[in-house]
């Protein structure tokens, strides 16, 4: 639902408003957003916070593909060097790290529009990107308890939307 509205609880000037007389300060930002959970999330918002869950998805399938040809790490004193340096001759460690450092960016953008109780749960979209990309590009399963417990996150950030 699109509204005219102040994106930050911290300003008095929620709502609906008429714009001509709105001093606009840092934490106004005025334009069509989205209505999330009473308060308005702006179109830039919503999408820093879809990015932000989409990179840290792209981390994690990543750093899955450089272990994959190592298979379960042994952590051990002798090991350490050895993996190690395997791991950093990996260029989907380097992807997966770079995602991980670029999301912290954009997250940090993110939370100065919008509360983190807002932005934080739209981070749990990541699992349900990742269940089905995992399926998609690894061969991981997709068991019906994984399929159960995808349609309960869905419920959940449904239901943290609208309270």
């Amino acid at each position: 639902m699109a509204i005219l509205g102040c994106a930050s609880r911290r300003c008095n000037q929620s709502g609906l408003e008429d714009y001509e007389n709105h001093p606009f300060s840092a934490c106004c930002q005025p334009g069509p957003g989205l209505l999330y959970g009473g308060i308005a999330v702006t179109l830039s918002a919503f999408t820093l916070i879809i990015i932000g869950v989409l990179l840290n998805a792209i981390a994690q399938l990543a750093l899955k593909m450089s272990v994959r040809e190592t298979g379960s790490i042994e952590l051990s004193t002798s090991s350490v060097v050895p993996v190690a340096s395997h791991l950093m001759s990996e260029p989907w460690i380097w992807l997966g790290l770079s995602c991980y450092g670029i999301s912290i960016i954009v997250w940090i953008l993110a939370l100065s529009r919008v509360d983190v109780s807002i932005a934080y749960p739209m981070l749990s979209i990541g699992y349900i990107v990742n269940a089905f990309a995992a399926y998609a590009l690894m061969g991981e399963s997709l068991t019906p308890g994984k399929l159960l417990g995808i349609g309960i996150i869905i419920v959940g950030v449904t239901v943290l939307a609208r309270s």
